[in-house]
């Protein structure tokens, strides 16, 4: 028998660890030199370089539909310390150093969370829909991603109104697990969020048009079965194309993807018997090929 971790001895030890991880961070984020966006307008800036929406109350299996309700609670509160912010050249957005910590003390109910791979719950759950939303558009803006955590190779439900490719989404955690983006151009961007009793709404700004525009796309996906398991396959593509021509200069790879299946695959769904991957160095149909 394996011998457990201490963070899975108990509830308390697995408290006592996260603790541990949130002060680590906050002692990380006080030697290093980022200048943390912070300063927030009620004035939009002019250019709109993407727009988003996500649906709040989406059904996920057989997780509580109570805890989709406590998620629009939740949100609400959280984009509300974020709309309007102005990420200046040189500074850096971090989601945490915006929202603080998600207490019940502050308004935050019971959502849905991942622990260890696996639905559950807890105070202030849903806010990786809300990283996801912010991640979308950024994706499709000239800013750098210099952090970001997926959710470590899991199918956890069935699509449900999937808009965008399977792969392209973020796992935060207080505040170990953060998400953050640096603004190395020399414009200024604004994120503008708000909800309304069905979507999450977003749009990222500027006060000056971005010389190329975007296209986030999938390829190559299928489902396997590899040794009685479940996969889900495929490679997600960030085209770069430039505003003035339309002329794509750079198609990489920001994501491949072999997540296991948690859940009764619905008969529509066509599995492959035994597929065979190949490993992610020999995929060079593309050029430029890296990490997001």
């Amino acid at each position: 028998m394996a011998r457990k971790l201490f963070c899975e001895i108990s509830p308390f030890t697995y408290r006592l660890s996260m603790e541990k991880e949130i002060m680590k961070r906050h002692l990380k984020d006080l030697f290093q030199k980022n200048r943390f966006a912070g300063k927030r307008t009620a004035e939009t800036l002019p250019y709109v370089i993407f727009q988003h929406k996500s649906l709040i109350r989406r059904r996920l299996g057989n997780v509580d539909m109570q805890l989709q309700e406590n998620k629009a609670t939740n949100l609400a509160l959280a984009v509300a310390r974020i709309d309007g912010l102005l990420i200046r050249p040189g500074e850096t957005f971090s989601i945490w150093k915006m929202i603080g910590r998600t207490t019940k003390r502050k308004g935050y109910k019971e959502g849905l969370t991942i622990t260890k791979g696996q639905p559950a719950q807890g105070i202030g759950g849903g806010m990786c829909q809300l990283s996801n939303l912010i991640h979308w558009m950024v994706l499709h803006s000239d800013l750098t991603i210099t952090e970001h955590h997926h959710h470590d190779g899991l199918d956890l439900f069935p699509d449900f109104n999937r808009q965008i490719p399977f792969g392209t989404g973020t796992s935060i955690s207080y505040n170990y697990l953060d998400y953050h983006v640096k603004n190395e151009t020399a414009c200024t961007y604004q994120l503008r969020l708000r909800v309304d009793g069905e979507h999450l709404y977003g749009e990222l700004l500027a006060d000056a048009q971005q010389p190329h525009t975007f296209h986030i796309h999938a390829e190559n996906e299928f489902f396997s079965r590899e040794e009685g398991i479940v996969y889900r396959n495929g490679e997600v593509y960030r085209d770069v194309m430039e505003r003035a021509t339309g002329r794509c200069i750079e198609s990489r790879l920001i994501r491949t993807n072999h997540a296991r299946v948690m859940y009764e695959c619905p008969p529509s769904v066509v599995i492959q018997e035994n597929e065979k991957r190949l490993p992610p160095d020999l995929l060079q149909d593309k050029t430029n090929h890296g990490q997001a």
